[in-house]
């Protein structure tokens, strides 16, 4: 676009084609904004910019406000919702060029680790449409595997937009606490949710944090400014790092052989590449974590429902009803405790750089397999089974990757996550840019897709 090789009227007008054609098998968008792309877009093509992003298109997750787009984050409660204001996030997206083509689908308020709602219904995964593509991020990452986007914004609350990377073979970054801002609203006490790139590329996710990433007024949260663009570091030599590898989750969930067996083999293959690898776990096991998260994750839908509790599904009434009976005094005390949990946990990165984790306990669960049981508690548990691995970086506040790293015996995805120590966001991305050029993951598509 930038050589005018192609304009941004017809950049949009490819992928609403896509859209139309391919996304009522997936149903990753919730809301396609074409005329308005198309104005943006031609606009783009009148006013040359320097803007990093100028006329490319873009999905935005509906957890986050885009004014005056539809804005439902998958709840009744809000079916006819349109924000007056952008979100901070999506300010900076737009500043930066891009043109918003829609709205990509979410679980109800984002509370687990699939794409399924009763407003919006069911996501599917372009590389098997009876599975999940992961969440709460799915619809992003369904809609950018099958071409429908160039890149794609989520968020990560406990791993969602680590989840739908790995169901759906992307690389998903998870910023560092204070990374990116959650303006206008706070990232609650325990700064658990942060927004972040999807991206089929290391460098496309590193160029899209440059722009996502900066401090905004009365942040509670702030991290260091990096000292030089993150995209600068996809084209940079990670040099030797120390690195454990575990295959052991902070909670006693089995890992299935070939997710496990992912971590050691990209352990194996980053000792070839000049690494020191050792087997080490942190800190981690602690069957109470929980516990404690879910006593501060339930506060969640009843602050966004409001007095509209009774419109929500009932996996979130379950929780906002617990929420509401848990004392001040409990939440604060589970706060307490998760801080303590993340010190000891983090005080393990002073003798490593980065630990590599199977991304998964197994493979994209099939639509519907969360909701199977009718006790929303069960539900929200087995939530947890599927994603052992990726809320401990949120309660810890650290930077985590999700790179993928092959394709199973049913042709599913397989990934694995990279922890670095706090605000090493650089360090990530070297050693993510690193592996993705020893196992190139980019080029190979669902077949939908194709």
């Amino acid at each position: 676009m930038r050589d005018r090789e192609v304009s941004s009227v017809e950049l949009v007008e490819l992928y609403l084609e896509r859209i139309d054609r391919l996304d009522p098998e997936l149903n990753a968008f919730v809301t396609v904004c074409g005329e308005h792309a198309l104005d943006g877009a031609r606009r783009a093509d009148a006013e040359p910019s320097e803007a990093p992003f100028h006329g490319v298109s873009i999905p935005i997750k509906d957890l986050t406000e885009t004014a005056g787009i539809l804005t439902t984050y998958s709840s009744r409660a809000y079916a006819d919702f349109v924000p007056e204001h952008d979100a901070a996030v999506v300010r900076r997206i737009r500043d930066a060029g891009f043109v918003v083509i829609g709205k990509t689908n979410t679980p109800e308020f984002g509370t687990v680790g699939v794409t399924e709602s009763e407003l919006n219904g069911a996501c599917r995964n372009p590389w098997d449409t009876t599975r999940t593509p992961g969440g709460s991020s799915g619809g992003a990452a369904a809609a950018l595997a099958a071409g429908l986007c160039p890149v794609a914004q989520g968020s990560d609350g406990g791993g969602s937009i680590r989840i739908p990377a790995a169901c759906c073979a992307l690389f998903g970054l998870k910023p560092a606490r204070g990374r990116v801002s959650l303006a206008p609203f706070g990232p609650g006490s325990m700064g658990l949710s942060t927004p972040g790139p999807i991206a089929r590329t290391v460098a496309d996710a590193a160029a899209l944090l440059d722009v996502m990433a900066g401090y905004e007024p009365g942040e509670p949260f702030w991290a260091t400014p990096p000292v030089r663009p993150f995209l600068q570091e996809a084209a940079t030599p990670p040099g030797p790092l120390r690195i454990a590898v575990t295959v052991d989750p902070p909670v006693d969930q089995p890992v299935e052989p070939e997710r496990a067996g992912a971590a050691r083999a990209c352990a194996e293959l980053l000792a070839e590449l000049g690494h020191h690898v050792v087997e080490g776990t942190p800190p981690w096991r602690d069957e109470a974590i929980v516990t404690e998260f879910t006593r501060v994750w339930q506060a969640g839908p009843p602050l966004r429902a409001g007095d509209k509790l009774d419109l929500v599904e009932p996996l979130n009434r379950a929780l906002a009803e617990d929420a509401l009976a848990t004392t001040s005094v409990e939440l604060a005390g589970a706060i307490t405790r998760l801080q303590s949990y993340a010190r000891r946990v983090i005080a393990f990165w002073t003798d490593v750089d980065v630990v590599v984790t199977p991304a998964l306990s197994r493979a994209p669960v099939p639509v519907g397999w969360v909701f199977e049981p009718e006790d929303p508690h069960e539900q929200f548990d087995r939530g947890f089974a599927f994603t052992p691995f990726t809320p401990v970086v949120n309660v810890t506040g650290l930077p985590a990757a999700v790179v993928p790293f092959g394709w199973d015996t049913e042709n599913l995805p397989v990934a694995v996550q990279l922890i670095a120590g706090p605000e090493r966001e650089d360090v990530l991305i070297r050693l993510s840019a690193q592996l993705e050029q020893a196992r190139p993951w980019a080029d190979r598509r669902p077949a939908l897709a194709s």
